[in-house]
């Protein structure tokens, strides 16, 4: 009796426990529900993490931005000299006008076109002595880097220093120049092509080195055709003289020559010889004016080493 007493309140105590607790079932249930938006919650960004999220994305885009900023400012301060017919990769670029004295101890060989430089300076120094410095010229009409190769003789196209015809490697160590400006190339076309008249270009400024070896070696570009005389199916034109001229921008910084280009500033904008600065538009469409002069000059005072 005792026994069965006893298993009835442990029964009872029992029951009691169990409805205070609840169910599992019911907690369980409860867990479920409060977890789902926890679950939501965890796989959408939070502002915070947006935020940061989107920070970083600008932080890279500005740092891509700048890094191509950078790059392009790089690029810029390297470009190529550009013209109608495309870019001169090599050239002395712009600087402070030089002193009239830069030039004395300056050389100018050329043809013809440089001829006509060398009696607008003269033409100065009748009024202003100091005019160009004291730079002096070695010019031949129709000679080109060809024709400067071959021995002297009578008949050779070679200019005269105190009044002797020699090589022009000659001349220039006689002249005791240590700045060499040379335009040729105008004479080389039809005969050389443009390959040609550069190898040719490059043979006489060695054989210039090699009596002369601590001179500096200004190569100027040959300057276009005033457009009535361009024409295509001539040897003679100004797409070759460009196509030269980029040839010559390449070999100066290959062995370390300074290109001066020229005909940059007496281009007017086409590609063509200025008309103002054509002395003869009606012939050859090639001889410079006063005016020609006086820019093309101008020009080698502000591109200097």
């Amino acid at each position: 009796m005792k026994l069965r007493i006893v298993s009835f309140f442990l029964a009872a105590a029992l029951l009691l426990m169990t409805a205070c607790s609840g169910s599992p079932s019911e907690s369980s249930s409860g867990g479920e529900s409060s977890a789902a938006p926890q679950s939501s919650e965890g796989t959408s960004q939070s502002p915070d993490s947006s935020s940061d999220s989107s920070e970083e994305e600008n932080s890279e885009s500005q740092a891509s931005q700048a890094e191509s900023s950078a790059s392009e400012s790089e690029s810029a301060s390297s470009t190529p000299q550009s013209g109608p017919d495309g870019e001169i990769p090599y050239a002395l670029p712009e600087s402070a006008r030089a002193a009239d004295s830069y030039f004395d101890d300056a050389v100018f060989i050329g043809d013809s076109v440089s001829l006509k430089l060398e009696r607008y300076t003269t033409q100065q120094r009748s009024s202003n002595p100091g005019f160009f410095g004291k730079a002096q010229f070695l010019t031949a009409g129709s000679m080109g880097s060809g024709n400067a190769l071959e021995a002297p003789s009578s008949d050779s196209i070679h200019p005269l220093y105190n009044g002797q015809k020699m090589a022009l490697a000659d001349s220039v160590k006689a002249s005791g120049a240590k700045k060499v400006y040379i335009m040729l190339g105008m004479n080389d076309m039809a005969v050389y092509g443009v390959d040609g008249a550069v190898s040719n270009m490059e043979t006489l400024i060695e054989g210039i080195l090699e009596k002369t070896p601590d001179a500096q070696i200004f190569v100027e570009s040959a300057t276009p055709l005033v457009a009535s005389k361009n024409i295509s199916s001539h040897k003679l034109n100004n797409t070759n003289l460009f196509s030269y001229n980029q040839k010559l921008s390449a070999l100066c910084k290959e062995k370390g020559w300074y290109f001066v280009n020229v005909w940059s500033t007496v281009d007017d904008g086409t590609g063509n010889l200025k008309t103002s600065y054509c002395s003869d538009p009606d012939d050859m469409g090639i001889h410079f004016t006063d005016a020609g002069c006086e820019a093309w000059i101008e020009y080698l005072y502000t591109h200097t080493a």
